[in-house]
């Protein structure tokens, strides 16, 4: 699904003391099948907007039109808009509540009219979707599980509605860093199988670096930079003033440039910092 978003400005506490413009004229495309990274310091907008992308949230001005449909018209039904949207908020275990996890996961698919039988499909598929058995855990509380396995029936509950589009509030916060990598490994293995448009938010820059095609940068509610990841993360100085960072292995490319050392300041990433480095080492 392709998603159109056109000089979109949000206000919280509208009319009262606490008034404050969250979102401010904010336009830009995503194109169907994209994945795209949204960045940002703690309170640039970056939640506010995503909740805006499923209905949640209802503009004060501008439009949001989605595989073009306009969901800030009144007459849309967003029951129609949010089968097809899947939002995982940050820290979605915090959000489960059934007497197991197949519950928990079907609990979606069958508030969309699914049967019983078409509904354990999707659990059963889902799961196997972000690296569980059904048969090992589907009868099984969720609050037994591990933190990184509470992380992944969570995110089965989405999947298992087959969104066209997935939205994902910082997955990977609180996570050791093996089930970090684990999740970033499931959301690719997902988008690769669905097809679908993926939106990350996060504040690891490593990661949007290596997973993202586009990137948007928030900045005081505004929009105030967006591109491919290399166009976005060459702006050095443009982001270090917004107090964001390199992705780790530009800040660590940016350092050997600055001792001399002729890389050119373009890897983002470990396997292309690797190459770039083997590749002079080559040339002594």
């Amino acid at each position: 699904m392709s998603i159109q978003v056109k000089n979109l400005t949000y206000v919280y506490g509208e009319g009262t003391p606490f008034e404050t413009v969250a979102l401010e004229d904010i336009s830009f495309e995503i194109e169907d099948g994209k994945f795209v990274g949204i960045i940002g310091h703690t309170g640039s907008g970056k939640s506010t907007l995503i909740q805006h992308l499923n209905g949640l949230l209802k503009p004060k001005s501008g439009s949001i039109i989605i595989d073009g449909v306009d969901i800030t018209d009144p007459e849309v039904k967003m029951r129609d808009i949010r089968r097809n949207i899947g939002l995982v908020f940050q820290y979605p275990e915090y959000q489960l509540f059934e007497e197991t996890v197949e519950k928990d996961v079907a609990f979606g698919p069958l508030n969309l009219g699914l049967s019983y039988e078409e509904a354990k499909e999707r659990v059963i598929e889902a799961l196997e979707l972000v690296g569980l058995s059904y048969d090992e855990i589907g009868q099984r509380s969720p609050f037994e599980l591990s933190g990184g396995q509470k992380r992944r029936v969570a995110i089965a509950g989405v999947i298992a509605m087959r969104p066209k589009v997935l939205i994902l509030d910082e997955p990977t916060a609180g996570l050791d860093p093996k089930s970090h990598k684990d999740i970033l490994t499931l959301i690719k293995t997902v988008q690769k199988r669905e097809n679908n448009t993926i939106i990350l938010v996060s504040h690891n820059m490593g990661d949007i670096a290596s997973m993202s095609e586009q990137v948007l940068v928030l900045e005081k509610g505004r929009l105030v930079l967006q591109g491919t990841p290399l166009q976005v993360f060459t702006k050095t100085e443009f982001l270090r003033k917004m107090g964001l960072e390199l992705p780790p292995a530009a800040s660590f490319m940016e350092k050997l440039l600055n001792r001399g050392v002729p890389v050119s300041g373009k890897a983002l990433t470990i396997d292309q910092a690797e190459q770039e480095i083997l590749e002079w080492l080559g040339s002594k």
